[in-house]
């Protein structure tokens, strides 16, 4: 089959993946319409096309938190990738590091920091929560330490789980899960085969020393209610600051005020998101967000953005309202899933062409020459 746009992983993982796992990374909060304008509010975003500017030699490289990235894209933290090819998390890091990009792990994974980081030369970036154990904690961080990792992005938007109601009816959690998930896997004998079997052990790698060693995908949901901490404030980035020295991002922003407040508190970056419309329904988009955020920053810290990314001219718009750079989430968790580390590689050359061939049209050749001025009054 050829994937001609990144859009089309969406209905080949569909059809790939159990229903509990497509509807994970698929659905989102409430009625998820925070989901949908992520979408739709960044395709909206409406791009000025310039002629006669001459536009030979587009450069899509770009350099963004003491790294050099071959895109201006990143692919962002998404719990369970493991499950939706055969050691999911290490095949896309392979993809990423190869590919001169960004790849940031999930606490949440299924693949361990340890097995994750040693299949790429490229440091892996690691993403945390802030949990009830501190001393666990502590111990995630000495190990993204440990294997090299230069950045740790602290999610901040989820000291309570969202109401996702596809999981409480597609067996990712509810009193028959584990029923429905074992029906799923026969109903789909290619996935069970090459990442129910072979893909094992099915452990949520990072909690291992937490869970102890026959940890699961059953223990997923019950772990994130009762471990995540709704008491995290402020003072809980500071002790993380001093406790790391590599760079910090908070990753959750979506007010100016907020936004503000990190500036005091030693971060390097921030992510502008609310996690995919998978928490707090009825929030505002990213792409509607993101530029007061950026002017209420003034320059003094980087902006990432994700939330809605489905292809490379959402890129461009995104770096056109003032993001500094994208996170990818669903975007790269469809290609996985579609065509393991291979899809995850076509994805690259699909968004690659489409930043171009944007950036073309729209009159520029570098990265840093896209802002508000290419936005279409």
């Amino acid at each position: 089959m050829v994937i001609a746009s990144a859009a089309e992983f969406r209905a080949l993982a569909a059809q790939k993946l159990p229903q509990f796992l497509f509807d994970y990374i698929d659905g989102a909060a409430y009625d998820e319409t925070t989901c949908k304008r992520n979408v739709s509010d960044l395709a909206a975003v409406r791009l000025r096309q310039r002629v006669l500017r001459n536009v030979d030699g587009v450069s899509t490289r770009t350099h963004l938190l003491g790294e050099d990235w071959a895109l201006p894209l990143a692919l962002g933290p998404v719990g369970l990738s493991g499950m939706y090819a055969r050691r999911g998390e290490v095949q896309a890091n392979r993809e990423a590091a190869a590919n001169g990009i960004p790849m940031c792990l999930s606490t949440l994974s299924l693949c361990s920091l340890e097995e994750v980081a040693a299949a790429a030369a490229r440091p892996l970036w690691f993403q945390l929560y802030i949990m009830r154990d501190r001393r666990f904690l502590k111990d995630l961080v000495a190990r993204a330490r440990a294997v090299g990792c230069g950045t740790l992005v602290l999610t901040v938007d989820m000291p309570v789980p969202g109401a996702r109601y596809r999981d409480a009816h597609s067996g990712m959690s509810g009193p028959y899960s584990s029923w429905q998930r074992l029906a799923q896997a026969f109903a789909h004998p290619s996935w069970a085969w090459n990442v129910g079997l072979w893909g094992r052990p099915h452990r949520l790698g990072n909690l291992e020393p937490l869970l102890g060693p026959e940890s699961s995908v059953r223990d997923y949901m019950g772990w994130i209610s009762r471990n995540f901490d709704p008491r995290v404030t402020w003072a809980e980035v500071d002790e993380l600051r001093r406790e790391w020295s590599g760079r910090l991002v908070l990753k959750g922003i979506l007010d100016p005020e907020d936004a503000r407040e990190a500036l005091n508190h030693g971060v390097d970056a921030i992510v502008v998101s609310n996690h995919g419309g998978r928490q707090l329904d009825g929030v505002p988009s990213t792409a509607s967000a993101l530029p007061a955020v950026v002017d209420a920053l003034g320059g003094k810290l980087p902006v990432l953005v994700d939330g809605g990314i489905r292809s490379g001219l959402d890129v461009v718009r995104m770096l056109a309202l003032g993001a500094s750079g994208v996170l990818l989430g669903r975007a790269w968790a469809y290609a996985l899933a579609a065509g393991g580390g291979l899809g995850v590689r076509r994805l690259f050359e699909i968004m690659e062409a489409e930043i171009r061939v944007a950036m073309a049209l729209g009159g520029v050749t570098r990265i840093d020459e896209i802002d508000r001025r290419l936005l279409a009054p």
